[in-house]
């Protein structure tokens, strides 16, 4: 029974290092690095800065959102560090608190999810000084990226057969 038990927590404990373990991996590295504070949308802009022709006042929007992005980067990168480090001393417990390490999981997502809000909002207002010509330029690349996603998807749907 006692094994029964030990054995029943380690594998709730591997499930909840999985989820932290893959959100760590969604989070961004910057506005180049997937999907992350600002999401995709962000990842098509940040690639476009060369075809845009960008104003004075928009270039210096666009170094603002860079840097908030990579600080964003930074601090969901730290905040699931935390998350680890909870884990991890919850884990050398002989009897780990895992609603506690939900709880500060909970935490995490919602201080990331503010960072990423706050990125996305950053690269939306870049995006709203846009001129058509350049709004074109960023729809074409999103249009683009859709239908390089909608590929990948068909492709795998033949793959599993579904």
């Amino acid at each position: 029974m006692h094994n029964r038990i030990r054995t029943t927590v380690f594998a709730v404990a591997a499930a909840v290092a999985l989820s932290v373990s893959g959100a760590a991996l969604a989070q961004p590295a910057g506005p180049h690095h997937g999907p992350g504070p600002g999401g995709d949308f962000v990842q098509a802009i940040a690639g476009l800065k060369s075809q845009l022709n960008l104003n004075t006042s928009q270039q210096a929007m666009w170094d603002n959102a860079v840097a908030q992005s990579k600080s964003a980067g930074d601090a969901a990168r730290a905040n699931f560090g935390k998350m680890h480090t909870a884990l991890t001393a919850e884990l050398a417990k002989p009897e780990p608190d895992l609603a506690a390490v939900a709880a500060v999981s909970d935490d995490v997502h919602g201080a990331n999810e503010t960072l990423r809000k706050q990125t996305r909002a950053a690269w939306l207002a870049i995006y709203a000084t846009f001129s058509p010509e350049q709004k074109s330029v960023v729809k074409q690349a999103l249009t683009d990226r859709m239908s390089k996603m909608e590929q990948m998807h068909q492709k795998m749907m033949q793959r599993h057969g579904s």
